[in-house]
């Protein structure tokens, strides 16, 4: 009786390892994960830059940000993930200029003075040109002989008096930037 017993027991496990083995289960890849990526992160200008702040004051969502520097001059553009317009530029270049040279020599006709913004401050809106809306801009003569310009160009078909509300609320984002730390 035991030795049938280790019969059957020897036939099913060596029948056992016969069994033909089972086709690999498919499994997704992991879907990516989004990571938030600071504008500072890209260096240069961007450095002066926060995604956060620069939606509290234009009301606009960016979450790209790429840099560049060229001796003196730092820049940095901003722009939405899957959009070309807006997009926000902010540049940044060491001088020697005066504030009378600024007046002259930078300032354009069409700008409207602003107060409070380093030595002497500007701001405009243009017409649409080219493939674009209009463009808002802001440009200052900082206290630490840094010439700044911060520019805004809108999508096709943005209306003039709105690309002006957002040259005024670069004004405000332009206070908050220190040029200094670059």
């Amino acid at each position: 009786m035991r030795a049938r017993i280790w019969l059957v027991a020897s036939a099913v496990l060596l029948t056992a390892g016969c069994a033909s083995e089972r086709e690999p289960v498919a499994v997704p890849p992991p879907a990516p994960v989004a990571v938030d990526v600071a504008a500072a992160s890209s260096g240069g200008a961007c450095r002066l830059l926060d995604f956060a702040v620069i939606e509290k004051h234009v009301k606009a969502r960016f979450d790209v940000a790429a840099a560049s520097e060229r001796g003196d001059t730092h820049s940095c553009v901003v722009r939405a993930d899957k959009a070309t317009l807006p997009e926000l530029t902010l540049t940044v270049t060491e001088t020697s200029m005066d504030k009378a040279t600024f007046a002259a020599d930078v300032v354009p006709d069409s700008a409207t003075k602003v107060t409070g913004l380093g030595q002497q401050a500007f701001r405009r809106a243009t017409a649409a040109t080219g493939g674009h809306g209009p463009v808002a801009e802001v440009g200052w003569l900082s206290s630490d002989g840094r010439l700044a310009t911060l520019s805004w160009v809108s999508p096709r078909g943005t209306a003039k008096a709105a690309v002006d509300k957002i040259a005024a609320e670069l004004v405000a984002l332009a206070k908050k930037l220190n040029t200094r730390e670059l």
